[in-house]
C-alpha cells in the first residue's frame, strides 16, 4: 500500500499585509485632501502675504498698489488697496471751470499725504440725492494723517453747494482756482467749440445787443467769471480763512510757489517744490518731472492748452470794462489783487 503526503497547508497570511494596505489607503486619502486644499486655495493663496509679512501687524503688511483713478485714462495714482479707510473729503477744489483745477489736482497728488478722486464726482450739484454714503464710496482709502480730496469746478457757481458742503462738515477746506475772467470765458468757449463746431461765434454769444454793447450775463461762459457774486454765496456758510484762492496765472508761471501756499493751507509739509516741475515749451505750461506712481514725466492731456480763436480786440475790451468793477470787489473781498486789469 502506497503512502502519499497530504497537501501542504495554506501559508498563513503575512502579518504585515493589513498594515501596508491601511497605510496605502491613508496615503491616498491624504493625497486627495492635499489636492482639494490646493485647488481651494488657488484664488486666495496667490494674494496671501508671505511668511515674513505674516509676522507684521495687519496695518503694516505691504499690499499691492491700485489705481485711484480707474475711470480716467492715464491714471497715475497708486495706493495700497488693502489698507486704510474711505472718508468724506476734508478739502475740495470747488472751482473754477477752465481756471486750472485739473493741473492743481494732478500736482497735489504728488504729495504722499494727499489722496484724491481722479474723476469729478459732481455730488453737490448733480448727485446729491444719492446720499453721503454713495459719495464716500467714491473716495480713495486713506491712512491716518492723509487728506482726502476731490475737485468739481462747477460747485463754485452752484447755489446749493455751499449749504450742502457745510451740512457735511463746516470744517471742510475749500480751494478756488481763479483766472482772468476774460481769458477764462474765451477758454470756456474754445472747449465748447471743440465739441460743437457749429455753435455761434464768441462775439454773438457775448452780447445781448452788439450795437449797445450790452453783455449777456445769462451765458455761462460770462456768468462764471463774476467771481464776487458767487463768493458772496459761499461766505454765508464758510469763513474766508477756510477758502484759499489760487491764481491760475501763477500756477503756470510759478507752480511751486502756488503749491507751497496750498500745502500750507492744507497743513501739509512742503514736499512739492521746484524740483518736481519743468516747463513744456510746446504745450506752454508746466509739467511734472515724475508724477505719482510713475518714473516718467507727465503733462496734462491734449484737451488742455488748446489754441484760442482770435477774438476782436473791441470785444475783449468791452468784456474787460464789464468785469472791472466785479474784479475790484473780488480783490477787496479776498484781500488779494490778481492783476487782471
Amino acid at each position: 500500500m502506497g503512502y502519499s503526503c497530504p497537501p501542504p497547508p495554506c501559508p498563513p497570511p503575512c502579518p504585515g499585509a493589513p498594515l501596508r494596505r491601511r497605510a496605502a489607503l491613508l496615503a491616498a486619502m491624504l493625497l486627495l485632501l492635499w489636492v482639494y486644499a490646493l485647488y481651494s486655495c488657488a484664488g486666495y493663496c496667490a494674494s496671501a502675504p508671505g511668511p515674513a509679512s505674516r509676522l507684521l501687524p495687519r496695518a503694516q503688511v505691504p499690499a499691492r498698489s491700485a489705481s485711484a483713478e480707474d475711470d480716467e485714462p492715464g491714471a497715475l495714482s497708486t495706493f495700497s488697496s488693502g489698507a486704510g479707510t474711505k472718508k468724506l473729503p476734508q478739502a475740495i477744489i470747488i472751482g473754477v471751470k477752465k481756471g486750472g483745477t485739473r493741473a492743481l489736482l494732478e500736482f497735489l497728488r504728488v504729495h504722499p499725504d494727499v489722496r484724491a478722486v481722479g474723476a469729478e464726482p459732481h455730488f453737490f450739484d448733480r448727485n446729491y440725492e444719492r446720499g453721503l454714503r454713495w459719495y464716500r464710496e467714491l473716495m480713495p482709502k486713506t491712512l491716518e494723517g492723509q487728506i482726502t480730496m476731490e475737485k468739481t469746478p462747477s460747485y463754485f457757481v452752484t447755489r446749493e453747494a455751499p449749504a450742502r458742503i457745510s451740512a457735511m462738515s463746516r470744517d471742510t477746506k475749500l480751494i478756488v482756482v481763479v483766472r482772468d475772467p476774460v481769458t477764462r470765458a474765451i477758454s470756456d468757449y474754445t472747449q465748447t467749440l471743440s465739441k460743437k463746431p457749429d455753435i455761434p461765434s464768441f462775439e454773438s454769444l457775448t452780447f445781448k445787443n452788439r450795437t449797445t454793447g450790452l453783455i449777456d450775463t445769462s451765458w455761462s461762459a460770462i456768468q462764471i467769471g463774476i467771481y464776487a457774486k458767487h463768493l458772496d454765496n459761499w461766505l454765508q456758510f464758510f469763513p474766508m480763512d477756510q477758502i484759499l484762492f489760487v491764481s491760475g496765472e501763477r500756477l503756470i508761471s510759478d507752480p511751486a510757489g502756488e503749491l507751497g501756499r496750498v500745502q500750507d493751507f492744507l497743513g501739509l509739509k512742503r514736499i512739492i517744490t521746484d524740483k518736481h516741475f519743468y516747463f513744456n515749451q510746446t504745450k506752454g505750461f508746466p509739467c511734472l518731472k515724475k508724477a505719482e506712481g510713475s518714473s516718467k514725466p507727465h503733462c496734462l492731456g491734449k484737451t488742455k492748452g488748446r489754441t484760442h480763436p482770435n477774438i476782436h480786440p473791441e470785444v475783449v475790451q468791452r468784456l474787460r470794462d464789464f468785469y472791472r468793477p466785479f474784479n475790484m470787489k473780488f480783490y477787496q473781498m479776498t484781500g488779494h489783487d490778481f492783476g487782471w486789469d
